[in-house]
This record gives structure tokens, sequence and C-alpha cells, in this order.
């Protein structure tokens, strides 16, 4: 009897200990949760608008961005649902609704003479409890290539992952000019960009770059769903990670678009996570990124949270974007649909 209490307690603080490591996968970034209350606040009262040029004081896992132009973004609170429009630097020009953001946008766009967007865009989808912060190292490499880097931000755990899909959308649908949209999304990303797939098109969508997309179901999250600190920190999307096959995942369609997949690995049977089955990035398990239709697929020795500022993959995305593939010297190594489920966990 003692044995197994020792070992039911003991499990219980595994499990607590990996849904605090799941859960801080933001750590580095821009103020929390908790430290950034003071951003939000109710919205002006009707008729005004608040012109006073600002830093923000952070909370961008409280707001999803609805339009973007050249650096500048309109976003929306999740709570209030106010809007504000913030620059490149972060500082808000404007704060009220919708179209008073836009208007003043439209001030700043005559102001300084700012040209339409024209061209090749990229949007930058990050996972759950992160920010387009973490996306730079992409942004930095998407914009050498001459192509216009466009950071997304979105609500990851306040809102289910169909309604971060509605604020992809809105602007998917803003940017007037350009001609092509590609997307290189990470974790949770890749599955916002299959929800909007599954009620919105656009014919500009060009390709599309995975990096540690649980497309079959986060294991960790199985493991995890009914732990407290699992549910209070990653919310309403959290819960919607998991591999059951009547859950959210199984129903989203694979991606019309050409795409690519990238896992990290550690290159051994057992991977980085003991708790999890298979290679692994310490987060989610490479089968669980496979996903049949991807034109290529390649593995990078890299922890969840690190693929962002790996240089391998970093490299394999934006090259995939320009040429179609992932390896500048070795042919393509695309997943089959027929591929069975045995290959699917131990192909390289």
């Amino acid at each position: 009897m003692r044995i197994w209490r020792f070992a039911r307690r003991l499990s219980q603080i595994l499990t607590t200990v990996a849904a605090a490591s799941f859960c801080s996968l933001g750590v580095g970034e821009e103020p929390r949760a908790g430290e950034s209350a003071a951003e939000v606040v109710p919205a002006p009262p009707a008729g005004k608008t608040d012109v006073l040029t600002m830093k923000t004081l952070g909370g961008r896992l409280f707001w999803g961005d609805v339009e973007f132009f050249r650096g500048w973004r309109i976003q929306q609170n999740v709570f209030s649902k106010h809007f504000r429009l913030l620059d490149e630097a972060d500082h808000r020009h404007a704060s009220g609704t919708l179209e008073e953001c836009q208007a003043r946008l439209a001030e700043i766009r005559k102001e300084r003479n700012l040209p339409p967007m024209q061209g090749r865009g990229v949007i930058l989808i990050h996972g759950i409890t992160r920010s387009s912060k973490s996306m730079k190292a992409l942004a930095k490499a998407i914009e050498a290539e001459g192509l216009t880097a466009i950071p997304f931000d979105y609500p990851s755990t306040q809102v289910p992952v169909p309604e971060s899909a509605e604020y992809l959308h809105r602007v998917i649908s803003s940017l007037e000019g350009l001609e092509r949209i590609d997307f290189v999304v990470h974790s949770m990303g890749g599955l916002i960009v299959r929800s909007y797939l599954t009620a919105h098109d656009d014919p500009r969508l060009g390709r599309l770059t995975m990096l540690g997309v649980p497309n079959r179901g986060a294991e960790m999250a199985d493991l995890l769903q009914r732990n407290f600190l699992f549910r209070a920190v990653l919310g309403p999307a959290g819960q919607q990670l998991v591999s059951h096959p009547e859950g959210l995942i199984s129903s989203l369609p694979i991606p019309r678009l050409e795409f690519a997949v990238i896992a990290g690995a550690r290159g051994t049977p057992d991977g980085w996570n003991p708790l999890i089955p298979g290679d692994d990035d310490g987060t989610v398990t490479v089968a669980s990124t496979r996903l049949p239709g991807a034109a290529d697929f390649l593995t990078v020795p890299a922890l969840h949270t690190f693929m962002l500022s790996n240089p391998a993959a970093v490299e394999a995305s934006v090259r995939f974007l320009t040429t179609g593939r992932l390896r500048a010297d070795q042919p393509a190594q695309p997943i089959v649909a027929a591929e069975p489920e045995a290959a699917a966990a131990t192909k390289p």
C-alpha cells in the first residue's frame, strides 16, 4: 500500500513539473499575463479617440491582430473589445473603435506618404503562450529575401483555436496590394492556419512551412489536460491540443496550399522527453508533426521552443518558401497519404 501511494504521489509531482515545463515556453519574451494588467483598460467613451503616443505595457496575450500595413497593426482587446493602433516599435498611436483606429492609420499613411503594399508577404504565426517576438529570427531571414514579414499576434491562451483563426482571417483580408501570401508557423500556429482553411480561402495563398506543429495532437496535452496548472495557463486552446479522435485537430483539413513539415528531434528512439513515446522535441513527437500531403519533411536537432532560432530550421523554412524544397542539395521527402503509422513514427 505504501509503495502504491508513493508511486501515485511521484506521478503527481512529475505531472505538475511537466505542466510547468509545458507552460513556460514563452519565458524570455515581453511581460506576461500577470504583468500587463495596466494595458487591459476599458474602451474610451464613444466618439473619443485616445491619440496619446506611448509605449505599450505588454499584454500581447490579451490582444489579437485584425489589420496590418507596413509594420503598423490594429489590434482588438479580447476582454474590452476596443481597438488600438501600434507602430513597428509597439508604440500606441490610437485607441478606441475600429473605425477610429483605421482613420488614424489613414492619416499616418498620408502624413508619411507611405505607398501601398506590394509583392509577396509571409505571415508568421507563433504557438500557444508565445508572441510574434518569438519569430524575430525568421522575420529577419524573410526580410533578407526581399519578402514582407507579417508578424501575427493572437490571444492564444484566452480563446479557442477557431476564434484565433478568425483574427487571422481579418488580417489576411486587410493585406491589400500583396500579390502572394505565404506562412511560417510554429506549434499551435499551424493549427490556426488549418482552422482558418476550414471556413476561408484566398487565391493569393502560396506556401506554408510548419515547425513543430502537433498535426496529430500533442501527447503532452493528453497527459496534462486535467492538470489545474495546464488548464489555468493554456486556457481553452490548450484543451484542443489533445490527440483524441473526436477532438478539434482530427477535424481540421489538410492544407490546400503547398506545405512542408520541420520537426525537432533528438535522433534517438525515446527522444528528449521520457513522458511521451518515440523521438520528440520535448513537447511534440516527430510522429505527430507528420501530416500526410506534405511536399517535404525534415528533422532538426532542436527542442520545441528553440526551433525558432535554430539556424538549420530558419534556413530551411525560408528555402521552402522560395524554392519549394527544405534542402539545398537533396531531393524532397514528401509525406504520402498512404504512409503506414509505423513508418510515420520511425522515418527520419
